[in-house]
């Protein structure tokens, strides 16, 4: 029999049990699914933090202070009561904010070649206001230098930017969001620049407008305003903290900056050589790199159901293949008689588990996809395809039908021709 008759025969015998294929093609699918899916969107977060730190550049980093609920390593019971008091103290002077002093004092001393800038967070939830028209409060306010747009990866789209005469001065000027201008200036956001806003009910004369950049995981980039740090300082100067940027011209000097850095703002924070820094420099790429290794215990659970899944499946295949062998006794002794030969009935049994299996593939791939990409158009992604787990999971079901059809395809080869004509 020619390998295009038993192809023929195996597609015929798997639509004429059309209720048992398609329930194991959705189990296989199930599996498949879960697979896909988890990785598209994680592809698709991978692309998101790839934009996102990429404007950023990675020959740059940023200096910190380490959060007040750091743990310190060693259980309680290794802390004698006696030592309260110094961990007390020690706790306290790690979790010390960078003041301004102490930034401006670093950028004076840092010496290597470099951009430099200082960044200070003010609030999340500001309201800006132009006349009746006002934004929810949602507005986030940072206060940066002349060098805060460059370090940042962001571009002036109408207007200018700060310069030093804004940031010594402190004075109330400020760059507003596309998402912002347009809320306010609705019929031409051009119309924002020189016109005076009221942020928290300070006004503020707009000198420019940036360019669009969307939005990351919930938080837009466009709804944000910039000012001066030392306005930042005056206006909101309670408990906060400011943020050390620094970017080298080669990114292979960027361990060579990171080190001097450390030393500088070691001296500046006064810290004793037998003290623990109490701050901390990251790197731009190794931000992405940490959520994305984070993620992948993500990735690792979505394997572990799709393999129980598909251990499930294909014992369910197994199943059923075993069935049509018994339904399909005298079909057998039938082919036999006619001098089909044991390995024709073997590779027709088998190319039946196998197409049941692609066909769970492909279908769990196509739903895989389809809301792998959903979640991708929630974070506004270009399209993703995780072309090695497509191929990953196609070679998975082969096999696993392989696997599955195995036994039973034996057991149909073994039967005798005789005996299988005259079953009941």
């Amino acid at each position: 029999m020619r390998a295009k008759d038993v192809l023929s025969i195996a597609f015929r015998s798997v639509r004429s049990n059309m209720l048992r294929t398609v329930l194991t093609v959705l189990i296989i699918a199930l599996g498949i699914t879960a697979l896909v899916v988890v990785n598209t969107a994680i592809k698709a977060i991978d692309q998101k933090f790839s934009e996102s730190f990429s404007t950023m550049g990675a020959n740059g980093f940023t200096i910190r202070y380490r959060d007040r609920n750091i743990r310190f390593g060693g259980g309680d019971n290794e802390i004698k009561k006696e030592k309260k008091g110094a961990k007390k103290q020690r706790t306290s002077n790690l979790s010390k904010r960078i003041t301004k002093d102490e930034a401006e004092m670093f950028v004076k001393n840092y010496k290597f070649p470099s951009s430099k800038g200082l960044s200070v967070f003010a609030t999340r939830n500001a309201i800006a206001s132009y006349e009746a028209r006002k934004t929810s409060p949602n507005v986030i306010v940072f206060g940066g230098d002349e060098n805060y747009l460059v370090l940042n990866g962001f571009k002036i789209r109408v207007g200018r930017n700060l310069n030093q005469a804004d940031v010594q001065s402190g004075r109330n000027v400020c760059i507003i969001g596309e998402d912002i201008a347009k809320k306010l200036f609705p019929t031409n956001t051009d119309r924002a620049v020189n016109a005076i806003i009221r942020v928290q009910n300070i006004p503020y004369r707009v000198i420019g407008v940036l360019e669009s950049r969307g939005s990351s995981f919930g938080m837009s980039y466009d709804n944000r305003i910039i000012t001066s740090y030392t306005n930042i300082h005056r206006q909101f100067s309670s408990g906060i903290s400011y943020v050390i940027a620094v970017m080298t011209n080669d990114i292979k000097k960027v361990n060579a900056a990171m080190g001097e850095a450390e030393g500088v703002f070691r001296s500046v924070r006064k810290l004793a050589t037998t003290e623990e820094s109490n701050f901390f420099l990251d790197r731009n790429d190794s931000i992405a790199e940490k959520a994305m290794n984070s993620l992948g215990m993500i990735s690792l659970t979505a394997v572990v159901i799709g393999f129980i899944t598909l251990l499930g499946a294909a014992i369910g295949l197994m199943n059923i293949m075993l069935v049509a062998v018994t339904e399909r006794t005298k079909e057998v002794g039938l082919i036999k008689a006619l001098g089909g030969k044991k390995r024709t009935v073997i590779s027709q049994f088998l190319l039946e588990a196998i197409i049941i299996s692609v066909l769970g593939a492909l279908l769990g791939i196509i739903l895989g996809i389809s809301l792998g990409n959903f979640f991708s158009l929630v974070i506004s992604t270009g399209f993703v395809v995780p072309w090695n787990w497509v191929i990953l999971a196609i070679v998975i079901c082969s096999i696993t039908g392989l696997l599955a059809g195995l036994y039973p395809a034996l057991k149909a080869g073994r039967l005798n021709p005789i005996e299988a004509l005259r079953y009941e």
